[in-house]
């Protein structure tokens, strides 16, 4: 079993990860850089989003490229996490959250294009994905008995919003966001949710609150603070997931729906 790891803001190197092996992974959309090891006794390979001292902005992650190198290495599965501001008063900041819905309406890639494999009319293994919902259940269930155990703050469930970056959203956009129901949102998951999708790789995201959204709060808090809990979040990503890896079978890594394939 591999399990493909992919962090973002605040946690550029995964806590913990044994027998490090870093290598260059060549896709078609580009160069992306893995890094092979071990949590526990479960194989995994770390992905970071954004890269060194964060080099990459939201606007300029390359998901296709990092969704093909981890389906590439072998990896069954894929653990994602976020940093995320809160839309629901009630998910407060300091909480994980494992998600169980996507508003990701513009379907969009960083560049504009929209968010698919099958960008070729004919291309080979075309088809439509269909779900009920987007993230493996099986697996989304095994994080979140992981974060009971752990007696963490965790919220069970919760719409992920998509939106892009990579500024941050006004408070007319965040009531928006809040009548369609989502509880937090931050600029990278969605794509990365479609994209696995489409592929059949088994997906989960988790987030980790570090702010309330522009007028959630009465007022809102010092950039300090949010800064802190950014610096807090790999470590709280990396001990659910140390967690819930002895937990995990085969029967767990069930990707979310089926890819309705037209062609060849």
């Amino acid at each position: 079993m591999l399990i493909g790891l992919i962090s973002g803001s605040g946690s550029e190197h995964w806590p913990g990860l044994e027998h490090e092996q870093q290598r260059t992974a060549e896709t078609a959309y580009g160069p992306v850089e893995l890094v092979s090891g071990r949590v526990g006794e479960v194989d995994v390979v770390h992905l970071s989003r954004h890269g060194p001292s964060h080099r990459r902005l939201s606007n300029h992650v390359g998901h296709k490229a990092n969704l093909s190198a981890l389906i590439s290495a072998g990896a069954d599965a894929a653990i994602s996490c976020t940093v995320c501001g809160s839309v629901d008063p009630s998910v407060t900041p300091g909480s994980l959250v494992v998600f169980d819905d996507l508003y990701f309406p513009s379907n969009r890639l960083p560049d504009g294009s929209l968010c698919t494999w099958h960008d070729e009319a004919g291309g080979a293994g075309r088809g439509h994905w269909i779900f009920d919902r987007p993230f493996s259940e099986p697996l989304r269930q095994v994080l979140v008995r992981a974060g009971e155990e752990l007696d963490t703050a965790l919220v069970d469930g919760g719409v992920y919003g998509h939106v892009d970056g990579p500024r941050f959203n006004t408070r007319a956009e965040i009531t928006a966001l809040a009548r369609v129901g989502v509880s937090a949102l931050s600029q990278t998951a969605g794509p990365e949710a479609v994209l696995a999708g489409e592929a059949g790789l088994p997906y989960v995201l988790v987030g980790f609150v570090t702010d309330y959204a522009n007028g959630v709060a009465d007022e809102p808090e010092a950039l300090e603070e949010l800064l802190a809990r950014v610096a807090r979040s790999g470590d709280r990503f990396a001990s659910l997931v140390a967690a819930a890896l002895p937990q995990l079978s085969a029967d767990d890594l069930a990707p979310a729906g089926a890819v309705h394939r037209v062609g060849p």
